[in-house]
């Protein structure tokens, strides 16, 4: 059975027309004669989305009843049963009642998938697993509810369903949206133009990247090379070079010319392995590119020019980038080089070929270590100079041979000199070969005349063969020691990866990492003050330079206090003391300085979140304060001035009754704005840490009735039961009684009628504990830290019932006094709010009683 199709209509927000467009497109398809029917819709309530389901069959919900309340999902078993070409899903990222068969709503669609059945869905950004974190961070409002973006990446159509903020928020004040009592507190937080905006343009950069990404897999199944420039694509070329710091700040410039191009960065490293570039220099690159906000790439190749094109039409790129060649004049004569070879195979890519001051210098290549040791050399030299006269002196004496055998015998020991000393010893060996031979073994004897023309060419091949093979033996063993080398520093570079990733800090490890496998007695980071930088003289004073990180004993102050120095950057130094490193060791070294720069700037963003996360968290509770008391003291403020100004007014004579009813409505609001404005201070303190305790002695038996005094009429029916033979506890006896009034007043909103909460209390481990117990809905155990946020109710949530400061500040009190407060499950549904504070000691002196 072939799976069905998905198809996903994507929206910035609610309320800019998903599920409405969904709808439409089912009436379509149902015009056409496709049998659809209807799973799930969600209306929120809005008459032109119910209208707009017109005639669709709808398959009916399942009731499920979790925690003595009743909710609705879709019966996949009857849309299963029912199987329809097309079925309407709302709400893919919907999380189902705990009871279900599914745990989200998008698994249910994939039952459905499978079964054959194609399927119109909903999703919003702000619930793609990816982007998460980032709305939540736009927005201040966590969603809990999210649905892997594998899922909507892999639908077969997704359409986004646009709409500009102005127009959505003109949408939201006309109620075609939210509730009228909603409206304010949505527009005021949720709906800001600002938060409308990039949640637009999360949308719409997740749906390119969607698009791109079926572009590039069109592009593979047809087999398409060429260029196709629907997105600006800069690829910038590195040798490792040091140009290549210049060569990456052009091509960012190209790239920000165009918005949202891409910077790509690819480095093509030779696969036979015989030319290699500074790693140290690439690393510093491959930062600088990432910092820049591209991607850093490295590919092998043998022909570079070919490399780099099939990379770059690979990624669909519209640009390259490439510096002016380093070589010589006189080296270009017998190579036109990557950039003018690039420029003529490229096709429909523009290439930058960019100027620089390493431009026409020729190539500095690092030093050539020799490819043996000097003893050996010595030794090769030496067999030349006794191996040739035996072998001179053998043949003399054995029967005649002819030229041919004589010139064999003797390539024989050059190959053999320079298999033992290398290249140099051989080339003595050939050369003064070929003299012998001439002197010795060739027509006429004993003199350096040659008479015969084939004699010539005979020794003029053996000298040709013997320098051959001696450069042959000599490149061989210069890569080998070259490959032994490479393997012992990957597999430094392997340990210190290896001590970064298991070292608490970083930059700590890798210095110490560096220490230890260089034999080194200290290894210090140091800092160049912003004061001194470019002024050379200042930078001698040891008062210029501060010690970032060090490791070992007695670590270096100044770059001039070590035995080897090396630059990060303008302003950072590593210095190493203990030995002077060889100049292949730096290299390795450069390398480790620059992963070191990179911790160092990890360490000091961490630094910068960790101090800035306090003040963007008093930000938003400061946000999110104005825009809860805007809405939250209007109720209050309203009721008590309208009593107010009808008991002034001279229009209308009032009765003892209704005046008594009018004042006492003026008091109740007035006592309500009083609690408001009095959790909101004291939320401000304890985010301040500015909150005052003076503790005491306090029996619950006589903090409770106080607290269901405080409440008034509704909490009458509230039972308690306090033990009489209960320890004291310690605490604030003004903050315990706001902390039990919260409490209690958010059991007594959530309670059944006629079920009233219950209040009990217990002594345990030298703690007290109090529990306030209601049989209402309940709280998933998921969500149970949620409840203590505050402002949890802003946004998309009810606002009616207040700020949703009275569980946040219980809890900031009850911590305050030493004690916690946590959530439990009232057995048989509901929730129950356990608080427990420390025993009073025995000579503590109880607060005072009421």
């Amino acid at each position: 059975m072939p799976r069905g199709e998905l198809r996903i209509y994507l929206g910035a927000a609610p309320g800019v027309g998903k599920t409405y467009a969904m709808l439409e497109e089912a009436h379509r398809r149902a015009e056409r004669g496709t049998d659809v029917v209807i799973g799930l819709v969600e209306t929120h309530g809005r008459t032109h989305t119910a209208a707009m389901i017109g005639d669709l069959e709808q398959v009916p919900r399942r009731a499920v009843e979790y925690r003595g309340a009743e909710f609705t999902e879709m019966d996949v078993d009857a849309v299963l049963a029912r199987r329809p070409q097309v079925a309407v899903v709302d709400e893919l990222a919907h999380t189902n009642v705990p009871s279900s068969r599914n745990g989200k709503r998008w698994q249910d669609v994939q039952e459905l998938l499978d079964a054959g059945i194609h399927v119109l869905s909903t999703v919003n950004i702000q619930h793609l697993e990816s982007v998460n974190d980032v709305v939540a961070q736009i927005t201040g409002t966590v969603q809990r509810e999210t649905v892997p973006d594998e899922v909507v990446r892999a639908a077969e159509q997704v359409e986004l369903v646009d709409m500009t903020p102005e127009a959505l928020r003109r949408r939201m004040a006309h109620g075609n949206i939210y509730r009228p009592d909603k409206i304010d507190a949505a527009l005021g937080n949720y709906f800001r133009v600002g938060n409308l905006t990039a949640l637009r343009e999360l949308a719409l950069l997740w749906l390119a990247d969607k698009v791109d990404e079926q572009l590039g897999r069109y592009r593979d199944q047809q087999g398409i090379a060429e260029t196709w420039e629907a997105r600006e694509r800069v690829v910038v070329a590195l040798t490792g070079g040091p140009e290549g710091e210049t060569l990456i700040r052009r091509a960012a410039r190209i790239a920000a010319r165009g918005k949202g191009a891409d910077l790509l960065a690819v480095h093509v490293a030779r696969s036979d392995g015989l030319v290699g570039a500074d790693p140290a220099r690439l690393a510093r690159q491959r930062v600088l590119v990432e910092s820049l906000g591209g991607t850093y790439h490295q590919v092998l190749g043998t022909d570079v020019p070919a490399a780099l094109l099939d990379f770059a039409r690979g990624v669909n790129a519209t640009q390259l980038v490439l510096g002016a060649s380093r070589r010589g004049r006189f080296a270009q004569l017998f190579s036109r080089g990557v950039g003018v070879t690039t420029i003529a195979q490229s096709g429909a890519i523009d290439v930058h070929l960019v100027t620089h001051t390493e431009a026409g210098r020729g190539r500095r290549a690092a030093g050539v270590p020799a490819a043996l040791s000097r003893r050996r050399r010595l030794l090769g030299f030496a067999l030349a100079a006794l191996g040739l006269p035996v072998l001179t002196l053998l043949l003399t004496v054995l029967p005649d041979l002819t030229l041919a055998s004589d010139i064999l015998l003797f390539l024989a020991g050059v190959v053999a000199v320079a298999l033992v000393g290398g290249l140099w010893p051989a080339l003595v060996a050939a050369f003064g070969g070929s003299l012998i031979l001439n002197w010795f073994f060739t027509p006429p004897f004993h003199t350096l005349t040659i008479a015969e023309p084939d004699n010539l060419l005979a020794l003029a091949v053996f000298v040709g063969v013997a320098v051959s093979v001696s450069w042959v033996v000599d490149v061989a063993a210069r890569r080998t020691r070259e490959a032994a080398r490479a393997a012992a520093d990957a597999q430094t570079l392997a340990a210190v990866a290896g001590g970064v990733l298991r070292g608490g800090r970083p930059l700590i490890a890798l210095l110490d990492q560096l220490r230890e496998t260089f034999g080194l007695r200290a290894v210090s980071m140091l800092e160049l003050a912003a004061e001194a930088t470019g002024r050379p003289a200042r930078t001698r004073e040891e008062r210029a330079w501060r010690v970032v990180a060090s490791v070992g004993d007695h670590p270096a102050t100044t770059p001039d206090a070590g035995e080897t120095t090396v630059p990060v950057d303008e302003r950072i130094t590593i210095v190493l003391r203990g030995r002077r490193l060889a100049a292949a060791d730096r290299r390795l070294v450069e390398a480790f300085a620059a992963q070191a720069a990179v911790a160092l700037r990890q360490e000091r963003l961490a630094e910068e979140a960790a101090t800035a996360r306090p003040l963007a968290e008093a930000d938003r509770m400061r946000t999110a304060l104005l825009a809860a008391v805007s809405h939250d003291l209007r109720t209050p403020l309203a009721s008590a001035k309208a009593a107010v100004t009808s008991l002034r007014s001279p229009d209308v004579e009032f009765d003892e009754e209704d005046r008594a009813e009018l004042l006492a409505t003026a008091e109740e609001s007035l006592d309500r704005l009083a609690r408001l404005v009095a959790n909101l201070l004291d939320m401000s303190r304890l985010q301040a840490g500015a909150l005052g305790l003076t503790p005491a002695a306090i029996g619950l038996e006589d903090a409770v009735p106080r607290a269901l005094d405080e409440l008034g009429p509704p909490a009458a029916g509230v039972t308690a039961d306090i033990p009489a033979d209960l320890p004291a506890a310690t605490a604030d006896p003004g903050l315990l009684e706001r902390v039990l009034v919260n409490l209690i007043a958010n059991a007594l909103r959530y309670s059944p009628p006629g079920q009233p909460p219950t209040v009990t209390a217990s002594a345990h481990a030298g703690q007290v504990e109090l529990r306030v117990i209601d049989t209402g809905p309940g709280i998933p155990e998921d969500q149970w830290e949620h409840v203590f946020l505050p402002f949890q109710r802003l946004g998309d949530r009810d606002n009616q019932t207040g700020v949703g400061l009275g569980l946040a500040l219980s809890r900031g009190l009850a911590e305050a006094m030493g004690g916690s407060l946590t959530p439990e499950t009232t057995p048989g549904g509901g929730l129950t709010m356990v608080l427990r504070l420390p025993a009073a000691s025995q000579g503590m002196v109880e607060g005072p009683q009421e």
